[in-house]
């Protein structure tokens, strides 16, 4: 039998499940690094996965708690979509992806895993990257911690000239 680490995991499995929704951000900004938020917009922000499913896999949401995209008002709509873009340029340049997998899950039935909020995928791709281990194993790997992912992708945002 093989190992494969994965120690993060594990604040995952023992740590204290939150009563209230994940994408339910408080107003001041003293937690976001450690909830992951790399740009609070208007009506919408970009946080990072904890549970990504491949590095660099960000999530656009809005601020308020929808589960449907047809709840949405037209300018938080419009805010998520140029959110979306920003984010498929900063992952190109920052992570020189060759795709991205955009998209939406909505309703449990369509496989959100947090159904009560909506929130919008960034999947960075590479040729290759359903390597040996994804197949056979059926496990992903991480190469990057997500901290150091977060330390690196922060500043593109802060300094966008489309923020």
């Amino acid at each position: 039998m093989e190992n494969l680490w994965a120690p993060w995991r594990i604040d995952y499995i023992l740590g204290p499940k939150p009563d209230e929704c994940v994408f339910c951000l408080p107003d001041h900004t003293r937690e976001d690094r450690e909830r992951l938020v790399l740009h609070r917009g208007e009506h919408n922000f970009v946080i990072m996965n904890k549970f990504p499913y491949n590095n660099g896999h960000l999530l656009v949401t809005p601020y308020r708690h929808v589960m449907n995209l047809y709840e949405l008002e037209p300018h938080e709509t419009h805010e998520a979509m140029d959110l979306i873009s920003l984010c498929a340029e900063i992952l190109k340049k920052h992570f020189n992806c060759e795709g991205i997998n955009i998209g939406l899950n909505m309703g449990e039935a369509a496989g959100a895993g947090i159904r009560e909020h909506l929130h919008f995928h960034l999947v960075p791709r590479w040729n290759g990257d359903s390597s040996f281990m994804a197949v056979f194993s059926e496990t992903r790997v991480i190469p990057e911690h997500l901290l150091a992912s977060y330390d690196k992708l922060k500043p593109h945002f802060m300094n966008s000239s489309r923020t």
